[in-house]
């Protein structure tokens, strides 16, 4: 079986050495969407150097993409690129990420195997530390389809309701048909957001823009609609990716302040082309 839960579950923590700087932070930001307008004074603390500010989903891509718990390069997994979704991710932080790390520590390790039937999801977890103390603790989870029926716990089924009043606040972020082929230069160079005939072969009529780009995009939304700007107040940023984006669509993100509690954060993205099909769900961004 391609995937060995024991094996995987057993493996012993990795470690590897995280470095980055401005080129990289400045990269994602771009491959995020931000630039536009090219000289708005809030666009240019993601993309002028003298000014910048590292949103914390960067977390995700930090040191060519390694962060986000190693991939699935991994002990007893051995899946098929065209069958692996990314199901969920967090991140949580515990300072501020800093715009250059030469030396940055990660502790890597699944955290468990669901068995979800016709699908598996693994659940990798790291946490980043500098030379100065903890960065941020990372969660991911990868859906990988038909590796499911092996036996094991299906994990948790809790959903957050979405709020039945309108939300305090709207943003629409259009993203482009160039999307994912720039975002892919941060470190994730699955085929799947690139070549038309492997997204084919997944399922797909066209390559797909990859769900962390979107994860990146609506927290960015959050951050300059609902936190002032301020990238220093998000704590922690959890979702589950509940649909596909198409480059070239558009994000409509829907936000309720203090929800599910105060310092809580609830959001909803939809695509709008598609009549608002779902994106992202179960997104809570926590902040101070």
């Amino acid at each position: 079986m391609p995937i060995d839960p024991a094996q995987a579950l057993a493996a012993a923590p990795r470690t590897a050495t995280l470095a980055w700087d401005h080129k990289d932070v400045l990269l994602y930001h771009l491959g995020i969407g931000a630039g536009t307008p090219a000289t708005d004074p809030q666009e240019l603390r993601y993309t002028l150097e003298s000014r910048l500010h590292v949103l914390p989903s960067f977390a995700t891509v930090a040191g060519g993409g390694r962060a986000v718990a190693g991939g699935l390069d991994w002990p007893g997994v051995d899946v098929d690129l065209a069958a692996v979704l990314h199901g969920g991710q967090t991140v949580t932080v515990h300072r501020p990420l800093p715009v250059r790390a030469q030396r940055a520590t990660q502790t890597a390790r699944v955290r468990a195997v669901h068995d979800k039937g016709k699908a598996a999801v693994i659940v990798l977890s790291s946490d980043v530390a500098d030379e100065a103390s903890p960065l941020w603790t990372s969660t991911s989870e990868i859906f990988v389809k038909g590796e499911g029926g092996f036996g094991g716990e299906r994990g948790t089924t809790a959903r957050l309701q979405t709020p039945a009043t309108a939300p305090d606040l709207t943003a629409d972020r259009p993203t482009r048909e160039d999307q994912a082929l720039l975002y892919r230069l941060s470190g994730d160079w699955n085929p799947l957001h690139a070549d038309p005939e492997f997204a084919r072969l997944a399922g797909y009529d066209r390559p797909i823009l990859h769900g962390l780009c979107s994860y990146g995009i609506v927290l960015k939304a959050v951050v300059d609609t609902a936190l002032g700007g301020d990238v220093g107040r998000v704590r922690s940023y959890a979702t589950r990716f509940a649909g596909i984006v198409l480059p070239g669509e558009t994000l409509r993100v829907r936000m309720w302040r203090d929800t599910p509690g105060p310092g809580r954060i609830q959001v909803t993205a939809t695509a709008v082309e598609r009549d608002d099909a779902p994106v992202l769900t179960d997104t809570v961004v926590e902040h101070s």
